[in-house]
């Protein structure tokens, strides 16, 4: 039996479904193969979108009309803006989801994408004819043709979990593990290596006294992550907040031979920016408490997400740890924590496009990258679904540089960086932050989303719509000018300014004090309500930075247009490092910018390659 696609995406998790809306769009005919097809979209660990450089990552996706940020809306259980005290640019949205709900939402929606077949199954091997994917090969014997094939198999290859000192070959607690895959990647020339992810015990919620633990509720003023409108408006249900106790600690340092990290059984590497409890209590010993939080699965279950806890202890201690946390002396277990083992394919064997560097066709995408979380992989998803669509209607790739995204900024680092640990986004890894806010992501992606045919009809005249108001109002707070009246400056004394002669709303509100509810106060008879005043204001007031770092990104853009040739041989490079020619080699940096971020490379490296290249041109 044999069934042609021009694309295949394996796996229906957060990338896989990314990939394949995306390669619909696009009008290309897909096949979207998953292991279960009632785990579409699942949330296997936080039932939870956002959070710092998540949520930038999410509105990316977004913008390229892509389909987390739309889910997360109409299944949201509270939105909280975090660092909501701090600058716009670590600004960050957090959406608290309905587990069960995301997940319906997401098989819904993608079962009603045109151009899309779903299909249960698991993926055997490629079929490559010249270096090129000509289709591959399902459990059971079955053949699927198709020109491009993008992998998103998540924590699936070799899963194996641990609970103590008991393990189980499973990619999540209660799914199986894909076996046989990893041995045949391998055997066709990929580096396969192994990581480590956990997840925390799930509480019954109605065990937990609540009386005398810190209510966390949502916003007052909503903020969604889509900017599509009808977003619907929920009911929020508040999380909480316990800590661990000196009893906490003593239970988890008394049994740290009964971790199978510590007792060596597990040596994949864990996230670093999410470790498990029992790490944090060794590796922090001067902090007496820990924060966790407790947060809703779901409207329709009882079950609380212990947020905090990971842990891959045996169940009697992971009670003991439960039962000495403040507000959960008598709570009940309803899922155990556990560690998972995984296979990934670390990165560098990809291009910017997620596309291998040998074998064309197949695409890659998510945490079999190395990288954690949900948001990372739909932001990776998209991008390898949109060039998997480029690559099968001959059109030029799509690349987003590290100056106009996150998303930029995460794919860069995972193919030109060695990573040795789950890769997080996090604001501080872009040094243009400012640049790329949560707030303007739109306004950077949909223009050139649109001109590659992502963007719908829909989206597109709604993104219309805000630009032309948003260009009204930046014209208005210009051209308005108010005088220093009694009842100007009684408004402006809220906010500790005053004024003394005549001045525009525009340069009013530059003033570090002044935000655009002021403007609204003061503004004269006939103001129609502004809904963008948070974003108008930060383009103003920090319109100093933000040019600034537009000039560095002018400069950067000419060692990004430094293009170094496929063929190039490192070692013939003589006055170059020996570590810089192996990593160069081994990564193959596509321009001079991209070498740059490469560990063990030089600003001396890099100045013999410039005189190298220079050279190889002037015999040219």
């Amino acid at each position: 039996m044999s069934q042609s696609f021009d694309a295949v995406v394996v796996g229906a998790g957060h990338a896989g479904i990314e990939a394949c809306a995306a390669l619909s769009r696009l009008g290309v005919n897909t096949l979207l193969l998953a292991t279960n097809l009632d785990t579409i979209g699942a949330m296997p660990c936080n039932p939870a979108i956002g959070g710092p450089g998540k949520s930038q990552l999410v509105k990316e996706v977004d913008a390229l009309d892509g389909v987390m940020g739309d889910a997360s809306d109409h299944t949201y259980l509270q939105y909280r803006m975090l660092n909501s005290s701090r600058g716009q640019a670590v600004q960050s949205l957090r959406a608290q989801s309905d587990k069960a709900a995301y997940s319906r939402w997401m098989r819904t929606y993608m079962e009603s994408l045109p151009n899309v077949t779903l299909r249960q199954g698991v993926m055997n091997s490629l079929i490559i004819e010249n270096n090129q994917i000509t289709g591959l090969k399902l459990a059971f014997g079955e053949t699927i043709k198709t020109r491009a094939v993008v992998l998103c198999a998540g924590t699936f290859l070799e899963g194996l979990i641990w609970i103590g000192h008991e393990t189980m070959k499973a990619s999540r607690q209660g799914e199986f593990a894909v076996t046989g895959l990893s041995d045949y990647l391998k055997s066709i020339g990929f580096v396969m290596k192994r990581l480590k992810t956990g997840t925390p015990p799930r509480i019954d919620g109605r065990t937990i006294d609540y009386t005398n633990l810190v209510k966390v509720p949502g916003d007052d003023d909503i903020e969604f992550f889509s900017n599509l409108d009808n977003r619907p408006v929920f009911e929020q249900i508040p999380c909480y907040q316990t800590r661990t106790t000196a009893q906490t600690h003593a239970v988890i340092l008394d049994n740290l031979d009964k971790s199978p990290m510590y007792a060596g059984l597990i040596e994949a590497v864990g996230p670093r920016y999410c470790p498990s409890i029992e790490d944090k209590i060794v590796r922090f010993k001067d902090k007496d408490s820990h924060n966790l939080f407790l947060e809703p699965e779901g409207r329709s279950t009882y079950e609380i997400y212990l947020q905090g806890c990971s842990t891959s202890l045996p169940i009697d201690v992971q009670k003991e740890i439960i039962q000495s946390l403040p507000g959960l002396s008598n709570s009940v277990m309803m899922r155990p924590a556990y560690a998972v083992e995984y296979d990934y394919l670390p990165a560098i064997q990809f291009k910017h496009t997620l596309e291998s560097k040998e074998i064309s066709g197949f695409f890659a995408a998510g945490q079999i990258l190395g990288t954690s979380g949900y948001e990372e992989a739909a932001a990776q998803g998209i991008m390898a679904g949109i060039n998997a669509g480029m690559y099968v209607l001959d059109k030029s790739p799509f690349v987003l540089t590290r100056d106009t995204s996150y998303i930029g900024t995460l794919i860069d680092d995972l193919v030109t960086k060695e990573l040795s640990e789950p890769y997080r986004i996090m604001t501080s890894r872009s040094e243009y932050r400012l640049l790329l806010r949560q707030d303007n992501a739109d306004t950077r992606l949909t223009p050139i989303g649109r001109q590659i045919g992502l963007i719908s009809d829909r989206r597109y005249k709604i993104f219309c719509a805000k630009q032309e108001s948003f260009s009204l109002e930046m014209k208005r707070l210009k051209d308005v000018k108010i005088q220093p009246k009694p009842n100007v400056n009684a408004v402006l004394e809220k906010y500790q300014e005053s004024i003394t002669g005549p001045i525009s709303l525009y340069e009013l509100l530059k003033r570090p004090k002044i935000d655009y509810r002021a403007i609204e106060e003061i503004s004269p008879q006939g103001f129609v309500s502004f809904p963008y005043g948070k974003e108008i204001s930060v383009e103003i007031k920090y319109s100093g930075y933000i040019n600034r770092q537009k000039r560095q990104v002018e400069l950067v853009e000419k060692l990004e247009c430094q293009i170094i040739p496929v063929s190039l041989n490192y070692h013939d490079i003589v006055n170059m490092s020996v570590e810089a020619r192996e990593k160069l080699a081994r990564i193959k940096p596509e321009t001079i910018g991209q070498a740059t971020r490469i560990s063990g490379v030089s600003p001396a490296d890099i100045s013999v390659l410039i005189v190298y290249l220079e050279a190889m041109k002037r015999k040219v």
